[in-house]
């Protein structure tokens, strides 16, 4: 399996004409995997003070800028969305892309977003709840001639969902880190995990403990690709580098340290070495997730730089 590299990009504080762009040059650039996150707000929460688009709408216009690289979102929230119109939008997402569309689901954390919207957010066990019941419906819907449920939180009754996709089937991704409940949804169900912000020990401490679940759910691990998103604080000079994490930290709050933690910080060098740490600890890729503004010389270099050389050292 070749290592993936990509990028998952908060589609906030951009045009989008600067959003097509950029996903343009990434694909152009080489990049496996390029993904949008599925929010109301801006991430980290602001009040819903920053300009934001939507998740559905904006990866259509990814699917049919772009060529090469895997797509997806990371993750669609379970709150948010009926299966059958997800599943509608999920076939729709891959003919649009020539089968390139790959779908990632997760229980959702924006409490804020939700409480302006009027959407629900219980805690997390009913949202993890929610969460399985909608995976195992959507798949059905993808997979299936026809699907009936009745659930604690859905219903559908005899439904179709043609066209089929491309390929016959859309790979179907869980995210977060929850040991007891999120990595073994992930282990029953999952074609991939994807883990957001977590340092290189953490991450495989978490895929020891997704492993765990797959034996005790009878599933190869090996079946299972692993991703992790990782905060893009690249710069190109020391002095930079300290404006960066200053930035984050006044952006992030209290929530600032765990997201360092999981980041990609400095130049080329320190950003290689880095990547590789995932690679030991057991990702199968490594997504930078840009949120702007960042340092443009400084993903010039991930591009031109580091991607060679981790393909170079990992293939």
């Amino acid at each position: 399996m070749r290592f993936s590299l990509g990028a998952h990009i908060g589609q906030q504080n951009l045009a989008m004409g600067e959003l097509r762009a950029l996903w343009r040059r990434l694909d152009a650039a080489g990049l496996d995997w390029i993904s949008v996150w599925d929010h109301l707000y801006e991430s980290p929460p602001a009040g819903g003070t920053e300009p934001h688009f939507e998740s559905v709408a904006t990866l259509g216009a990814l699917c049919a800028d772009t060529q090469r690289a895997r797509l997806g979102c990371l993750v669609f929230n379970a709150a948010y969305r009926n299966p059958g119109v997800l599943a509608k939008a999920a076939t729709t997402l891959d003919h649009i892309s020539s089968g390139r569309f790959e779908l990632g689901l997760g229980a959702g954390w924006h409490r804020q977003e939700a409480q302006a919207f009027g959407l629900d957010f219980p805690r997390a066990g009913a949202r993890l709840d929610r969460l399985e019941e909608l995976t195992i419906l959507v798949q059905s819907l993808l997979t299936d001639e026809r699907t009936s449920h009745e659930g604690e939180h859905f219903r559908v009754h005899d439904a179709s969902c043609l066209p089929a996709p491309v390929g016959g089937h859309i790979p179907l991704w869980i995210g977060g880190v929850g040991e007891k409940r999120t990595l073994r949804i992930a282990a029953r169900h999952a074609d991939g995990w994807n883990a957001a912000y977590v340092d290189p020990t953490t991450y495989k401490h978490l895929c020891d403990v997704l492993e765990g679940w797959c034996t005790t759910e009878g599933r190869d691990p090996a079946e299972i690709e692993r991703s992790v998103n990782v905060m893009f604080l690249g710069a190109t000079k020391e002095e930079d580098t300290s404006r960066v994490l200053e930035e984050c930290r006044d952006s992030w709050g209290e929530m600032a340290p765990r997201v360092m933690d999981g980041a990609l910080v400095g130049g080329p060098d320190r950003c290689i070495e880095r990547i590789i740490e995932y690679a030991w600890s057991g990702a199968h890729g490594v997504n930078i997730t840009l949120r702007a503004p960042w340092d443009p010389e400084a993903l010039d270099c991930f591009l031109e730089i580091v991607m060679p050389a981790v393909h170079r050292e990992l293939g």
